[in-house]
């Protein structure tokens, strides 16, 4: 059986889509299989013939892709240091002597549009935008993009026509699961991919001795690749381009017997019961600027590993290890029938349909897919986590942090995955190097700056058009997500030694590089933009809102570590002078200085509600300012691409109303194409732009717990309020969750029946004291680290 790889070309606007067809036959399937007995799986009678209606497993370093197929299985796998590219610095030397006169233009226009002369102002906002692309933009223009790394193949022999077919995908135990029956014959095929052995793990069993017959083998698409067989070991070798990423998988089989021969770049099973591989992947990737590792003895060390454990200690380790984090939270939002239709029917019918138990398994597919593309020691997940197909991917699959690196951390904390986190804070960490330099070169500043993208090489620099390349707040929006993890955790060690370090760092750069505007004599950010939308510009509120929230979190990380009193001072003495928030004509917060936003403009970005979520700039507390926010997330409509409802389910559930975030959930979960324009859910649940962008999925996680508990809100002693059931849908009368984190380190569990709490349990992690409200009643509580208070219905 041979592979035919066909390549399209697609254009999306400026990327392109490489598409690849898998041409392998179908088996003849009959018989209707019933549900698994998993609470929380995906599951299907038919196996995959779309990359997007396959089923993800990882551990952070190895993605894969289970297609199920019968006659012949494809596990398509990435590696998550898999890029184009080599090191090298993406700074523009000498860039910051167009600085003083792009700004010059930006104001220029900006006084002109006050004065109602539109054309000639955005004549000023072209000029500045053109200088900027010929001296001050990234060297060279675009980023790198992550690659596939692998297929495996496993090819059946007489297995033609199939009965009673299910795949599922236990959540629970981290499992990909095949079964059918061929004759009188069951099998069965389980696939993870195990983090302590950082090994893609797979058994094939038939419950007939001497039944299993097969051919496995591997292949790439990258063009130089090589397979070859070595005695039972299939070893895969290649690189993405000269001077770049070299890899090397290895895949070991053993099977009961005298059953397993090696051919040239095969490996043949014949007359087995069972048959186990284990595949390791390596690349020769150190760092960010060293390539010297070899990747052949990275894969024998890797397999060395776990040589001597059979599959009964793989497993358990493996869901062992999966659970300590996966099962920290439950979720019950009900179940009805609908519950065990297979889940590509669920997707179909939620809208209309009564299903609530979709919404839990959404919640908790989230966080399934952040512990499989974020553990300590790998990569931060990308724009697909660690999965992907395509040797173009779309927008290269790197780092979009403009919103969609951020996304993708949003579960983390509220879904007790804190170590989750750790990828990209040794991102950041790089960052604040390569940031430094582009800082130096491009705005004579000091501290550290990224704008809208990374890649592995992490460049920092502004990149594609300058339009919406420059755009100066992604590292004051990542620095923040460090201090947000000392919020939930309390952690004074790694407040110290890695959170504020960098985030001091980070504000050091905007204490340089805030400007005053004339007509004002507010201090604005700029040049930047809006994301992605109005041009290059000088102080959009988004940047104003992000820089305002890290001079804050920097002053009050200095007053507990008591530290940097003299860099404090500064912030302070900023801080207040940083453009505010505006309300305009049209009752909207103002997206821009000026009061131009449009109240029929819909885009896909809501960067001025930063502040409503996920900042805290914007309350109910502040009336004012928060029905301004509110009218303009009414003005952008309901509909949109996927990740962008993911950010509204969030908005709509600050905004305290449960019943419009759940409308918002239920436009996100319909089958992708439903409504012409729209964003919504393939098959395997990945939320689609489209195409398959994984932070709309981290999106709606995090907008399900935000429904039912936020902690964002200061007391007025400056400790946190925990708030119980703040946007509860009518659509979900009973339930309960339990494990969900609040800032201040406290674990919060919560019931209810016919829509009001009957029980909440706040835990102390490493908090002591906060205030828990529900409806308009307040409680004062005072734990010590490990003590518990529950509340009743009456909240006492």
């Amino acid at each position: 059986m041979k592979t035919k790889l066909l390549v399209a070309a697609v254009a999306w606007g400026t990327m392109v889509l490489a598409v690849s067809v898998q041409s392998a036959p179908t088996a003849e399937l009959t018989g209707k299989a019933i549900a698994p007995d998993a609470p929380f799986c995906l599951w299907y009678r038919q196996p995959a013939t779309k990359w997007e209606e396959a089923l993800p497993v990882g551990n952070g370093h190895v993605g894969a892709m289970i297609y199920g197929g019968v006659p012949a299985e494809q596990i398509q796998f990435n590696e998550h240091t898999v890029w184009t590219g080599q090191p090298r610095s993406y700074a523009h030397q000498g860039a910051a002597k167009a600085l003083p006169e792009m700004r010059r233009l930006l104001f220029e226009g900006r006084a002109l549009e006050l004065q109602g002369q539109l054309k000639t102002a955005r004549a000023k906002q072209k000029e500045a935008e053109d200088l900027a692309m010929r001296e001050f933009m990234s060297e060279p223009l675009r980023q790198m993009a992550y690659q596939p790394c692998g297929d495996l193949w496993i090819e059946f022999e007489g297995h033609e026509k199939a009965a009673d077919y299910r795949r599922w995908l236990d959540l629970d135990r981290a499992l990909a699961v095949t079964e059918y029956k061929c004759g009188d014959v069951a099998y069965r095929r389980t696939v993870f991919a195990s983090y302590p052995d950082r090994a893609l793990c797979v058994r094939i069993e038939a419950d007939k001795p001497g039944k299993l017959n097969c051919i496995v083998r591997l292949n790439s698409q990258h063009k130089d690749a090589k397979t070859r067989a070595d005695g039972r070991t299939l070893v895969l070798c290649g690189q993405v381009e000269p001077d770049g990423i070299r890899f090397e998988s290895r895949a070991v089989l053993s099977a009961d017997g005298d059953t397993i021969a090696a051919g040239q770049d095969t490996v043949r099973v014949s007359g087995a019961s069972a048959l186990i591989i284990r595949l390791v992947v390596a690349t020769n990737y150190k760092n960010y600027h060293d390539l010297s590792a070899d990747p052949a003895s990275r894969c024998v060390a890797l397999l060395n590993k776990s040589s001597s454990k059979s599959w009964e200690q793989l497993l358990p380790a493996h869901v062992a290890d999966h659970r300590a984090l996966f099962g920290r939270v439950s979720l019950d939002l009900g179940r009805t029938p609908a519950a065990s239709k297979p889940t590509h029917e669920r997707i179909k019918e939620f809208a209309a349909g009564n299903d609530p138990h979709l919404a839990a398994l959404v919640f908790q597919y989230g966080r399934y897919m952040l512990i499989g593309s974020s553990r300590a020691g790998g990569q931060p997940a990308n724009l697909q986590g660690i999965w992907n197909d395509k040797l173009r991917p779309p927008w290269d699959s790197k780092y979009t942090c403009n919103i969609n690196t951020e996304m993708n951390y949003w579960p983390a904390e509220v879904g007790a995955l804190g170590e989750c986190h750790e990828p990209l804070f040794a991102a950041l960490a790089d960052l604040a190097e390569t940031g430094r330099v582009v800082a130096k070169e491009h705005y004579d500043a000091r501290g550290w700056v990224v704008h809208h993208n990374f890649d592995l090489w992490r460049g920092a620099a502004p990149i594609n058009a300058a339009n919406h390349g420059i755009w100066v707040t992604g590292s004051g929006w990542m620095a923040l997500h460090l201090w947000e993890h000392f919020l939930f955790t309390q952690d004074r060690q790694f407040l110290e030694k890695t959170a504020f370090p960098l985030m001091r760092g980070a504000a050091q750069f905007y204490a340089d590089f805030l400007v005053e505007a004339p007509q004002t004599r507010w201090l604005v950010s700029g040049p930047s933009n809006s994301p992605e939308q109005g041009g290059m510009v000088m102080g959009p509120t988004m940047d104003h809102q992000i820089i305002r929230s890290l001079f804050g979190a920097c002053i009050e990380a200095a007053k507990i570590l008591d530290a940097d009193a003299k860099f404090t001072a500064r912030l302070k003495e900023l801080r207040p002078r940083v453009a505010p928030n505006q309300v305009g004509q049209h009752r909207q917060l103002q997206e821009w200085l000026e009061d131009k936003d449009d109240p029929k403009n819909t885009h896909r970005h809501v960067s001025h509600l930063w502040g409503v979520y996920p900042g805290d700039d914007i309350t109910w507390q502040d009336k004012k300012f928060f029905d301004a926010a509110r009218q303009s997330l009414i003005y952008r409509g309901d509909a949109a691409t996927g990740w962008s409802m993911g950010w509204k389910v969030n908005l709509w559930a600050r905004f305290l109303d449960g019943d419009h975030a759940l409308l918002i959930l239920r436009n996100l979960l319909q089958p992708i194409g439903t409504v012409k324009g729209q964003g919504g859910m393939y098959p395997n649940l990945f939320d689609a732009h489209p195409p398959f962008q994984i932070d709309g999925n981290f999106g709606a996680s995090a907008g399900i717990a935000e429904m039912l508990l936020q902690s964002h809100i200061r007391n007025p002693d400056g400790t946190f309020l925990i708030h119980i059931l703040p946007a509860l849908p009518k659509a979900w009368p009973a339930g309960s969750v339990k494990g969900l984190r609040a800032r201040g380190g406290f674990e919060v569990d919560i019931t209810w029946k016919d829509g009001q709490l009957t029980g909440a349990t706040i835990r102390s992690v490493n908090g002591t004291v906060c205030k828990a409200r529900y409806g308009g009643t307040v409680v004062d509580l005072s734990l010590k680290p490990g003590q518990a208070r529950s509340l009743d219905a009456d909240f006492r």
